[in-house]
């Protein structure tokens, strides 16, 4: 599928989901880069916003999935991009070692079970993607490093997740916002009357919070 923001096209594989959302893929495509020395993308399904931080300038990329398929995908993209010399995709279920001045990611937007495979994707029971990247952000930042969370509010118009244990748990894992980029969604769902979803997906914001270790919180080092 083509991505604007990236100029090309990707191609998922099967059970690797889509971004046919483009919104995120453009936040992440304007959002001011804290540094261009290396990045993580942690959960990197097709491997998009990857390339996207490379096209922007970022020198070297670490990007990890733990779904074999999303890593065989990842790479496949990457490679057909050109942009292997710079994109290195390693299966993890999470952060891989060391530090980043940037360190990004898109997890599932719904704290419910999966039912299929690329529903993982969509899915994160009990928030547990969520929550294992702000719980470990912070010893995985370069000093004055920045973490890119670009989440849905969707689960919270659902009554599924609640804004306030969002910000609950930035604080409690020692980040602070510093900026936040929203966009509304551009899909056809969003417009459709007849979705039984309708009234939440037409108020629906996806925002890119952009999170800093807090003052004068000490982390243990990266594994």
């Amino acid at each position: 599928m083509a991505v604007p923001a990236l100029g090309a096209r990707v191609h998922p594989h099967y059970g690797v989901f889509s971004p046919v959302r483009g919104e995120y893929v453009d936040l992440v495509a304007k959002a001011p880069l804290p540094a261009r020395s290396r990045a993580f993308d942690i959960g990197t399904g097709t491997g998009v916003l990857a390339a996207v931080l490379a096209r922007r300038g970022v020198e070297r990329l670490v990007a990890t999935d733990r779904d074999p398929r999303a890593v065989a995908c990842a790479r496949d993209n990457i490679e057909r991009l050109g942009l292997a010399g710079r994109v290195d995709v390693l299966p993890a279920d999470l952060f891989p070692a060391g530090r980043a001045p940037l360190v990004v990611c898109n997890p599932p937007w719904i704290p419910a079970t999966p039912v299929s495979p690329v529903d993982h994707a969509v899915y994160d029971p009990g928030c547990r993607m969520l929550r294992g990247f702000l719980y470990g952000l912070a010893g995985h930042l370069e000093p004055g490093g920045e973490g890119w969370l670009i989440l849905s509010d969707l689960g919270e118009r659902l009554g599924l997740r609640t804004r306030e244990r969002l910000l609950a748990d930035i604080g409690a894992a020692g980040l602070r916002v510093v900026g936040r980029l929203d966009t509304r969604p551009r899909h056809p769902r969003a417009t459709d009357p007849r979705d039984p979803l309708h009234a939440a997906r037409a108020a629906e914001v996806t925002s890119l919070w952009r999170l800093r270790q807090a003052t004068g919180v000490t982390q243990p080092p990266a594994g």
